[in-house]
C-alpha cells in the first residue's frame, strides 16, 4: 500500500501539517515510522468535519480507543468519492480554461459547501465539472443560464444524496448496530456490500436520469418539428397556452400532526404514487411538492382537467384526505426547473377557492380544453384573494356518459 508523509496527507486534505501531527499524537491516526496510510487524508477530512460539528478530538480519541468508533470505513473503495484537493486554485483554473471564476465558485456551492475564495484549491470532484462548464462558455451560453443549471443540478442531487443517506442509515447501519455489533464489525459487514450498493446506485441514478432526459428531449423534438412544419405550411398550430394545476389535500396538516411523522411520510408516499402515475398518463409533470399538495404543468389544458378529475377520485380510493384542485391556463415563465408568473399565482388562488372534492378551473381552461367526457358548470365571476379583478370560474365534472 502506498504510504505518505504528514506533509502529503495535509496537502491532500487541505489542512496544516500540524493538524495531521496532532491527530497522530492523539492516536486518531496511526503512522508507522512517520509514514501515513494512503487514505489517511480521508480520515483527516472526516475528523475535521466531526470537530466542526462540535465533537471534541479527545472524545473521538477515546471512542476509537474503546473500539466504539472506527475510521477504517474510509478504506472501502466507495469512499474514493471523498475527493482530495488538486494543485490548482480557482483563479488558476479560470485563467487556464477561460471560464469566469464566479462560475467556478458556484460549482463548490452546488455541491453543498461554503463558497471558496479565488485562491482556494479546486477539489478533484469539482474539476470533473469544469470541462462541461468550459464547453458551455465556449459555445456562448450565458453565465446566468450556466449558474442556474449548476444550482438546479446541485439541489436535485442533494435530495437524492440525502434520501440515499437516510435509507442507508435506517436499512443498513441501524439494523447492524441494533444487534450489538461493534464499530469494527459494522465496517467489515458494510465493506462487503458498500461497493456493490455504490456501483449499482450510480448505475440506477444514471438510468433514471437518462429516462428523464429522453422525456424532456422529446418535448424539444416535438416543438422543433411543429415549428418546421408550420414554416413549411404543412401544419396549422393551435395557439393553446399550457395549464398550471395545484392539487391540495384538505386537512393534511392536521392529520399528520395527529398521527405523527411516520404517518405523514406514508401519506406522502401514497400521494406521490398517485400523482406521478396520473400526471404522466395525461402528459403532465409534477413541478414541485408543497407539503400538503403538488403543483403540475400540463401542455394541454384539457388533459390537465382529466388528470385532475382522476387524481381527486384516486385520492379517495387511496384513503388520502379529500383533494381539491385549481387550474388556470396562460403564459408561464420557466426558470431553474420551476414555473413562475401570473398564471401560476392565479392557479394557486383557484385551488384555495375550491372545496374538497372539487376541480375548479378558469374560463381560459374551459376555452382551451375541448376535453371529451368533461362538463363544466359555471360558478360565475369570483373575487379571489390577491387578484385585482373578478375571475370567471367553473367546476369541472365527468360527463354523465363518460367512463373513468
Amino acid at each position: 500500500m502506498t504510504e505518505h508523509t504528514a506533509h502529503t496527507v495535509a496537502d491532500k486534505a487541505g489542512v496544516d501539517v500540524s493538524y495531521v501531527e496532532r491527530l497522530a499524537e492523539l492516536g486518531i491516526l496511526a503512522p508507522r515510522d512517520g509514514r501515513y496510510a494512503a487514505n489517511d487524508s480521508r480520515r483527516v477530512g472526516v475528523v475535521q468535519a466531526l470537530e466542526r460539528a462540535g465533537l471534541s478530538l479527545n472524545g473521538v480519541k477515546e471512542a476509537i480507543r474503546r473500539g466504539e468508533m472506527s475510521l477504517d470505513f474510509v478504506d472501502q473503495p466507495d469512499y474514493e468519492r471523498f475527493a482530495g484537493l488538486t494543485a490548482e486554485t480557482f483563479r488558476q483554473v479560470s485563467a487556464r480554461t477561460n471560464v469566469p471564476v464566479e462560475l467556478l465558485l458556484v460549482i463548490r456551492e452546488a455541491m453543498g459547501f461554503a463558497q471558496p475564495t479565488l485562491d482556494d484549491r479546486v477539489r478533484a470532484d469539482e474539476m470533473q465539472v469544469v470541462p462541461l462548464v468550459a464547453l458551455q462558455c465556449a459555445h456562448g451560453f450565458r453565465p446566468i443560464v450556466i449558474e442556474r443549471w449548476l444550482r438546479t443540478y446541485g439541489d436535485s442531487l442533494r435530495r437524492i444524496a440525502d434520501t440515499e443517506a437516510d435509507w442507508y442509515r435506517t436499512e443498513v447501519l441501524g439494523p447492524l448496530f441494533s444487534t450489538g455489533k461493534g464499530a469494527a464489525e459494522v465496517v467489515a459487514v458494510t465493506g462487503a456490500i458498500g461497493a456493490e450498493l455504490s456501483e449499482l446506485g450510480d448505475q440506477a441514478i444514471l438510468g433514471l436520469f437518462h429516462g428523464r432526459q429522453a422525456n424532456a428531449w422529446i418535448r424539444n423534438i416535438l416543438e422543433g418539428f411543429e415549428t418546421s412544419l408550420t414554416r413549411a405550411g404543412l401544419h396549422d398550430p393551435v395557439d393553446q397556452p399550457p395549464a398550471i394545476c395545484f392539487l391540495d389535500l384538505t386537512g393534511y396538516t392536521r392529520l399528520t400532526e395527529e398521527r405523527g411523522d411516520e404517518a405523514a411520510a406514508e401519506l406522502a408516499g401514497r400521494l406521490a404514487r398517485l400523482v406521478q402515475r396520473t400526471s404522466a398518463q395525461y402528459g403532465g409533470k409534477p413541478v414541485k411538492w408543497l407539503g400538503d399538495g403538488v403543483m403540475f404543468y400540463f401542455r394541454e389544458p384539457g388533459r390537465g382537467v382529466l388528470a385532475a378529475l382522476e387524481m381527486v377520485e384516486g385520492a379517495a380510493e387511496a384513503d388520502l384526505p379529500p383533494a381539491h384542485v385549481g387550474l388556470h391556463a396562460g403564459p408561464v415563465l420557466f426558470q431553474e426547473g420551476d414555473y413562475f408568473g401570473r398564471t401560476v399565482n392565479l392557479a394557486a388562488r383557484i385551488a384555495d377557492y375550491a372545496r374538497q372534492g372539487e376541480v375548479v378551473v378558469s374560463q381560459e381552461v374551459v376555452d382551451a380544453s375541448g376535453a371529451d367526457g368533461v362538463s363544466f358548470t359555471a360558478i360565475g365571476p369570483v373575487e379571489l384573494k390577491g387578484v385585482s379583478t373578478a375571475v370567471t370560474l367553473h367546476v369541472a365534472r365527468r360527463a354523465a356518459s363518460s367512463p373513468r
